[in-house]
């Protein structure tokens, strides 16, 4: 019973850093397109 809690909480955490991550990059990809050099046509 143990182990299999283990592995759940393991298994939360992972999702948790993975979706952390995302948002994390998504933010970046903000900053990057709201700073980005325009360039004159």
């Amino acid at each position: 019973m143990k182990k299999l809690l283990l592995i759940l909480l393991a298994a939360a955490g992972a999702a948790l850093a993975k979706k952390k991550m995302e948002q994390g990059k998504n933010e970046q990809a903000l900053w990057a397109e709201a700073t980005d050099n325009v360039e004159k046509a």
